[in-house]
């Protein structure tokens, strides 16, 4: 008797069971959000329905910018190989959005085929019709990098009405619809065009709610000298304070992104350092692709929630027979109120909602006779799913990353940094005399020995009391001294030797002149009469 009740609570109390977080994530969509979306017209307001595709697809990186800001030849640098349809000039030259991807053989698959392809997570970019379509294609290529990444061309941002009306498809809203899937945004700007565009500026206000996605590059930094590359940094940051509505600072990457010689080379350790840091974000895409997909289905289950609440209150506003014109152009222009009245009773927050100009643009050509009213039972399914599954799914990435720590993306111009002695800081600090015969520490181990002498060893040893007199009046925190301590004290005995207080000294060196201190004492800085003892 009533077993039907039984089983629909045994159904509620069981949680769901994954093999993978890609599968758990296209379950919980298909199962639990997408009904709320379809129930209330989600995809005709915000986005499209998601697909397989969507969570089986390699992370990607949309580049973005203004005409010759160096887009394609950026791709160019990371592969290190021509691509199919690449142009590259000083005039606007790529037209078309490229999406630069792995392929077995060399060749192009235009917009149209692109999405049709299920194994694609382009094909709801039909939407946009064939003026889009005919500017878009697929480079695929065999390549390393884009075997674990895929990077997304862009057609050049121009300036002035003319080129935006000439374009035949909403540019933003393509540009949007991208910014939704993909993993990383580079902003490229020209050190010599900092003018921010209408259109670039439209482009950068419909990425809004993805800033945690966004990185800036200023290209093109070693033809300007070092006080006009501060002058360019700070107009920089200007510009992007008044576009990127965030009280965080944007991080910007400045460099010279290809391969040829640098034309001003006073900053190259900048260049060089700048250039790492960015490699690393991109190489650690791979790694974080499952956190970034769960992060963007809680983004999209949150905005699903709000839209389901403000079409089932213009629904219950609406009258059943007359007068149903005049008062949705009333609802329409009110509803900056019906956002303050869901946020007070449902307790949302004003972030989570919608464009207040956007949403009542769209809802001029809605009928409002055909929206539904609340159904508690989607709400509640999807606020389950956020609680408990998301929270299960959590941990599996967790499981998934420390499975995978070597998961980078590797080939092209990453490993041209990785190993030898043109790696970032190879040769440098911690890292001075790795290749020398002789002990680095010893060339300075004279003036060190005069000093070691006056702090009354014992046995040819001092105590840690008379060390740290001589180690503090380098001004080093208490807690980098104690780490140098560690480092020089090779066989852990509590005190000194004239060798291993040489060591000290030369580690607070390397830590005064602005490098890091090693974790483990590398082999070449080892005192030559320990080595017999490791």
């Amino acid at each position: 008797m009533f077993s039907w009740v039984s089983k629909d609570a045994r159904r509620k109390k069981e949680p769901e069971l994954f093999q993978t977080v890609a599968e758990g994530l296209r379950q919980l969509y298909s199962q639990k959000l997408l009904p709320l979306e379809e129930h209330y017209r989600f995809h005709e307001f915000h986005s499209p329905a998601l697909e397989d595709a969507d969570f089986d697809n390699k992370p990607m990186v949309l580049l973005v910018g203004q005409y010759s800001t160096g887009k394609t030849t950026f791709i160019r640098h990371l592969i290190e190989q021509d691509f199919p349809g690449m142009r590259i000039g000083p005039e606007p030259t790529t037209d078309s959005f490229i999406a630069v991807m792995h392929g077995p053989t060399e060749g192009v698959v235009p917009g149209n085929a692109l999405v049709v392809d299920p194994r694609r997570p382009f094909r709801k970019l039909n939407a946009f019709g064939n003026a889009f379509l005919n500017r878009f294609m697929c480079a695929q290529l065999p390549n390393p990098v884009l075997d674990s990444i895929s990077i997304i061309d862009t057609p050049g941002i121009l300036s002035g009405e003319k080129q935006r009306i000439s374009r035949g498809y909403d540019f933003a809203a393509v540009l949007e619809w991208f910014a939704e899937r993909v993993d990383r945004i580079i902003l490229l700007f020209d050190a010599h065009k900092l003018d921010i565009s209408d259109e670039f500026s439209e482009v950068i206000k419909a990425l809004k709610n993805h800033e945690d996605k966004i990185r800036v590059v200023l290209n093109k930094a070693d033809q300007i000298e070092t006080q006009q590359l501060m002058r360019v940094y700070g107009a920089l940051m200007w510009s992007l304070g008044k576009i990127i509505n965030t009280p965080e600072v944007v991080r910007v990457y400045i460099g010279s992104f290809w391969s040829h010689p640098l034309l001003i080379p006073d900053n190259r350790k900048l260049f060089e350092a700048e250039e790492q840091d960015l490699f690393k974000d991109i190489q650690s895409l791979p790694r974080n692709a499952a956190l970034r997909k769960l992060n963007d289905l809680i983004k999209r289950a949150r905005l699903a929630k709000v839209h389901a609440y403000i079409i089932s209150s213009l629904k219950k506003e609406m009258p059943n027979v007359f007068g149903k014109e005049s008062k949705k152009k009333e609802l329409v222009n009110n509803l900056g109120e019906i956002y303050a009245k869901i946020e007070r009773e449902h307790q949302i927050s004003a972030g989570d909602f919608p464009s207040l100009r956007k949403m009542q643009e769209l809802l001029q050509t809605q009928d409002f006779s055909k929206f539904q009213v609340l159904k508690p039972k989607l709400l509640d399914t999807v606020d389950d799913m956020l609680a408990n599954d998301i929270a299960r799914l959590m941990v599996m990435v967790r499981q998934e990353e420390s499975l995978m720590p070597s998961q980078v993306v590797k080939g092209g111009a990453f490993d041209g940094t990785m190993n030898g002695p043109f790696g970032h800081g190879y040769g440098e600090g911690a890292g001075e005399g790795i290749d020398d015969i002789e002990w680095v520490v010893g060339k300075d181990k004279p003036t060190y020995d005069e000093i070691f002498y006056t702090l009354s060893p014992v046995n040819g040893k001092i105590t840690g009391a008379n060390a740290k007199k001589e180690m503090v009046k380098s001004k080093l925190p208490n807690t980098v001294l104690g780490k140098i301590w560690k480092l020089a004290d090779v066989d852990k005995d509590g005190l000194l030797d004239d060798e291993e207080f040489a060591l000290a000294n030369h580690l607070i060196k390397v830590k005064l002149e602005g490098h890091e201190l090693p974790t483990d004492l590398p082999p070449h800085l080892i005192p030559p009469s320990k080595r017999r003892l490791e």
